[in-house]
């Protein structure tokens, strides 16, 4: 491989040897344009990219590009962020019906006063 090609690329490892959460786009469309360029996968997989995950980026490229059905990288984008925001929402609705609850138990309908004479 030439070494050039990947300079600036991170490692697939932390230094305190954790696995990375990620790859950086780049990263992963360098990779794919040495697959479609006539590299197997194995001869990618001294990099540090198993290939159960260029697969998964290869097969997620061609939904991206029409060729194969599925979400594209978009629509999984915003479904994850709507999915999140229903989560907010749900946590913030639980918050609310939790203090009204509260408050609701602990006053009473006249707030305590005395009794007229």
């Amino acid at each position: 491989m030439e070494s050039d090609y990947w300079n600036g690329m991170p490692p697939p490892y932390t230094e305190d040897g954790m696995a990375r959460r990620g790859y950086p786009a780049e990263f992963r469309k360098r990779v794919l344009d040495l697959i479609a360029s006539g590299r197997r996968v194995a001869d990618v997989r001294d990099l540090g990219v198993s290939d159960q995950t260029v697969y998964s980026w290869r097969h997620q490229e061609r939904i991206d590009q029409g060729f194969e059905v599925g979400l594209t990288s978009t629509e999984r984008a915003e479904l994850f962020a709507a999915r999140r925001r229903i989560r907010e929402l749900e946590t913030e609705l639980a918050i609310h019906r939790k203090a009204a609850e509260l408050l609701k138990a602990n006053t009473s309908p006249k707030g305590g006063s005395r009794l007229s004479k």
